[in-house]
């Protein structure tokens, strides 16, 4: 699995992603368990971003962040 960022120049496409894709995509060098439960506590903790999720209909039994969900994170913590 390759992650585009904008450090590379290369755009990050916005798209609907599986949680475990899209944490690997931040954070690297861990199983993907392990970046999933990181990337829980990152969305936890940054201010408001949680309440938006579930506005848009995140749930935590889904497998997937929707486009509009994957917009919100990157808004909120940068472009992987």
């Amino acid at each position: 699995m390759s992650c585009l960022t904008e450090k590379d120049d290369i755009y990050f496409p916005v798209r609907s992603y599986g949680k475990g894709e899209l944490a690997m995509c931040y954070i690297h060098g861990v199983t993907q368990q392990t970046a999933v439960n990181q990337f829980k506590m990152w969305i936890h903790t940054a201010p408001g971003l949680e309440d938006k999720l579930r506005e848009t209909g995140l749930s935590r039994t889904g497998r997937r962040y929707t486009p509009a969900q994957v917009r919100l994170i990157v808004d909120a913590l940068g472009a992987p």
